[in-house]
């Protein structure tokens, strides 16, 4: 084996120069087409309240349930012994609205606020009732964080 420094070989060199004359272009260019302000200010339009205005809420029946299985019908509670009769109470509850409001459409919406640990099968029975009973708008409540008593 031959480890002989050979003549021919020379130490690679590296020029910064090109490289410099690159990165002074680019500050240039930077420099010409950035504009520069004194005061730089956001426009934004702040939200405003108005407790005057009364929400115009849609006709809705709210059900809840709760753990152990019992109904209320926009906070009156109601027996339950089959879907036939929360059927009948919906029916009651709907033209309860009709009758608050004579020249609407009727046309409202059950709104199902379950409890965690209600049962599905009550959330079933309320879905079927509001079939039976005609309603077709039905949607679920969610309520985010804990509730204080």
């Amino acid at each position: 084996m031959n480890f002989r420094k050979g003549k021919g070989r020379e130490e690679p060199e590296i020029n910064l120069i090109p490289f410099i004359d690159v990165l002074l272009v680019i500050l240039i260019f930077l420099m010409v087409t950035t504009t520069y302000s004194r005061f730089t200010e956001l426009q934004i339009t702040l939200p405003t309240a108005d407790a005057e205005k009364a929400q115009d809420k849609p006709q809705q029946i709210e059900i809840g349930i709760d753990a152990q299985g019992r109904y209320k019908i926009n906070e009156q509670p109601v027996s339950f012994l089959d879907t036939a009769t929360l059927a009948e109470d919906l029916k009651r509850a709907s033209a309860a609205i009709a009758e608050a409001r004579p020249g609407a459409a009727v046309d409202p919406v059950v709104i199902i606020n379950a409890d965690r640990a209600a049962t599905h099968q009550s959330v079933i029975d309320v879905l079927e009732a509001a079939r039976i009973a005609g309603l077709a708008k039905v949607t679920f409540a969610a309520q985010t964080g804990s509730r204080s008593k």
